[in-house]
């Protein structure tokens, strides 16, 4: 059984068990997640497309971590004009690992 989910503006494709980085959850390590805004669901027959979400339909993740991606590096310049501005930025993140899909009771 898979699933398409939403998640901080991102659609992830998942499974039970899959691990994976979303934007920036508020919930603490260890704890659980639902998400409920499931575009797609796989089970043995044919997948359930939702228009645009399906209702009645969850994942649940619990929370491993809050972690930050690799530094990027923003490089601003202008020739001629001594113009240079260097920036860096690093997304914070949340690492989710997926414990259920299905229907909502």
């Amino acid at each position: 059984m898979y699933a398409v989910l939403r998640a901080g503006g991102f659609q992830y494709l998942v499974k039970e068990g899959d691990k994976l980085a979303v934007p920036l959850l508020d919930a603490e390590p260890g704890s659980a997640v639902r998400f409920d805004d499931v575009l797609l669901l796989k089970n043995e027959g044919d997948p359930i497309i939702g228009r645009p979400k399906i209702d009645n339909a969850l994942v649940e993740a619990k929370v491993i971590a809050h972690v930050r991606n690799p530094k990027i590096t923003i490089f601003k310049f202008i020739k001629r004009e001594n113009y240079r501005r260097k920036k860096g930025h690093r997304q914070p993140m949340t690492e989710i690992e997926i414990a259920k899909i299905g229907q909502a009771s």
